[in-house]
């Protein structure tokens, strides 16, 4: 029973998986604005909507190549990686070939956990809401006095995204440890 349990989980957390890497995992807005007198004027510096395969993308064709590679690695290729042994591992029926290919899984399990480090890394980074700077200046011009007020605000919120990619991870590590709990059980 508990071998089916943690393959059941692991079909959910594939499901979860995909639009846990294709939805917006974070938005991010930044506003530049100039007070003249009393007239004010604004214009949007950045506006973007990003899921985890976007932001790859982005940091790729940007030449990040390492940190693009990283969070590839460790949110796309290792979960990926170990969903397909836990399914490989749950139609075996070789009890010390689905053990061993467990034992890979709870290697690449602490590997994986990286996914999420680098994920919080980088919403903790990108959590700057409502950071505003304001900078005041006056001058003369023409024996006129102008105050000139510019500041910046940006804004970042966690999409959904983040979301269902943190619910896999639950999932994903709940499905392994279940799998891996009616393997040993099974001796």
């Amino acid at each position: 029973m508990t071998k089916h349990l943690g393959f059941l989980l692991n079909i959910f957390a594939i499901g979860l998986f995909i639009p846990g890497i294709t939805l917006p995992i974070f938005s991010l807005v930044m506003e530049a604005n100039a007070h003249v007198g009393g007239t004010q004027i604004t214009t949007e510096v950045i506006n973007k909507e990003l899921s985890l395969l976007g932001t790859i993308n982005e940091l790729w064709t940007k030449d990040r190549l390492l940190v693009a590679i990283a969070l590839f690695i460790f949110s796309v290729a290792i979960p990926a990686i170990k969903a397909i042994l836990v399914c490989a591992a749950y139609f075996i029926t070789n009890t010390q070939l689905a053990k061993k290919i467990l034992n890979v899984i709870s290697a690449i399990g602490k590997w994986s956990m990286a996914d999420v480090f680098v994920i919080a890394v980088f919403l903790a980074v990108l959590s700057t809401n409502h950071a505003e700077t304001m900078n005041h200046q006056q001058f003369n011009l023409f024996s006129f006095q102008i105050k000139l007020a510019m500041s910046s605000e940006t804004l970042s919120n966690v999409g959904n995204g983040f979301y269902y990619f943190f619910a896999y991870c639950i999932l994903s590590l709940l499905a392994s440890q279940l799998s891996q709990y009616a393997i040993n059980k099974a001796k």
